[in-house]
């Protein structure tokens, strides 16, 4: 852990002075009298239902506060982030417009293949995003730190609890089997601090592991499938004797919890239940925050109501955004995640990320006619001021006034 002189885990005491400032970038009267009005808003043939949980999250929003207090905190200092403080494209272009420059990319904005953190000039400002930071680049803040720059450390704390439930593993010398995408940013942080580790995406990947503890198999084939996903040097053969569950902090809860029930179960076949506690570390607490599972519930209920077609707003790279609009292809409604207002293009082309491919396509006559009733949710990066002009662009293509 870096000494405490020049690093920062608080703001600076400068959220009145930036208040005006972050109003003005994400906040929405729009969405105040939505929320105001039973979460709905009315207008002609156009009936917008929003789900009562969407949006900017409280670990989002403290991660951008800092981000703006240390631009006003240091306004003579270059100030650099080691990637996007959230998934969330408008707020790091507005990041990047007050002059913050981003470490994994080159001047042109052009993603590099590693961070440059030679870029970092003596007495600059490094932001730590709110995923959090990998133990080698909490390393590199150490060095950063002996060269006088600032760092200011906006990770969310829920992902610092996973840390410690990953810490736990480490200590008893169990490996973390930890529920996530092994290339998001969360779980890079989160990986790094396992010395054994193995990621599973879903359900599938669970039980597929729990087999190879319960009737073995092909070592090398299993590593050539999950290597990317696994600690240097891992042996499934050794390394799944002993094991506990982690997770991304914005997988879905019930999928968390479904494959911690596998592996306890696997465990418990292959050991016998009374010699159990020494094979598998059961969960402390729940480590899926609090945002990301009342958006869920929300999502959940917001299905339940007669909707002709979902849209779901957030980075196409936010995970917690992707999980929402799984909630809806699962009951087979229509739904289209965009990321801004620009991807609806017309009432007959929308261009959206596909859930099924991961790459963003173009669908024509996606909106139909007459009286229609839209779903709404924005994932936890997603500022109001996103989903405003999302409704709004809706109403202008369906011929609909938006003032009140």
């Amino acid at each position: 852990m870096p000494p405490e002189k020049n690093y920062y885990r608080k703001g600076f005491g400068l959220k009145e002075e930036i208040q005006e400032e972050l109003q003005a970038a994400y906040d929405s009267p729009l969405i105040r009298e939505i929320r105001d009005n039973a979460y709905t808003l009315q207008r002609g043939e156009v009936k917008i239902r929003l789900a009562e949980a969407f949006g900017f999250c409280w670990g989002v929003d403290k991660a951008v506060s800092m981000a703006y207090e240390t631009h006003r905190k240091f306004p003579d200092r270059q100030l650099w982030i080691t990637n996007e403080i959230i998934h969330n494209p408008v707020v790091n272009m507005h990041l990047k417009a007050m002059g913050i420059r981003f470490l994994d990319e080159d001047e042109n904005g052009k993603r590099l293949a590693i961070k440059n953190f030679g870029l970092v000039g003596s007495g600059d400002v490094v932001i730590l995003p709110a995923f959090g930071a990998s133990i080698q680049e909490m390393q590199q803040m150490d060095q950063l730190i002996a060269q006088n720059c600032v760092i200011v450390d906006t990770t969310c704390p829920w992902v610092s609890a996973v840390w410690h439930r990953v810490l736990r593993h480490e200590k008893f010398a169990f490996t973390s089997i930890i529920h996530g995408k092994y290339q998001h940013e969360e779980t890079i942080a989160t990986a790094s601090r396992a010395q054994r580790h193995l990621i599973v995406l879903n359900l599938a990947e669970a039980e597929e592991v729990c087999d190879y503890i319960l009737h073995g198999g092909d070592s090398k084939a299993f590593m050539h499938k999950y290597a990317p996903a696994a600690s240097e040097g891992f042996d499934p053969d050794r390394d799944l004797e002993r094991v506990g569950i982690a997770n991304q902090t914005t997988m879905l809860k019930g999928e968390t919890e479904q494959i911690g029930k596998i592996f306890e179960r696997t465990m418990m076949r292959k050991f016998s239940p009374e010699n159990l506690a020494e094979h598998f570390m059961s969960h402390d607490k729940d480590t899926i925050c609090d945002a990301t599972q009342e958006r869920q519930d929300a999502m959940f209920e917001l299905v339940k109501e007669p909707l002709d077609l979902m849209i779901v707003i957030g980075g196409y790279n936010s995970s917690n955004t992707t999980h929402l609009q799984e909630i809806a292809v699962e009951r087979n409604l229509p739904s289209f995640h965009i990321d801004c207002s620009n991807r609806l293009i017309s009432n007959t082309l929308i261009e959206h990320r596909d859930l099924e491919s991961k790459t963003v396509i173009r669908t024509e006559n996606w909106l139909p006619d007459g009286p229609i009733t839209i779903g709404i949710t924005a994932g936890a990066s997603t500022p109001d001021r996103v989903v405003e002009q999302v409704i709004e662009r809706l109403f202008a293509l369906k011929g609909e006034l938006v003032a009140v």
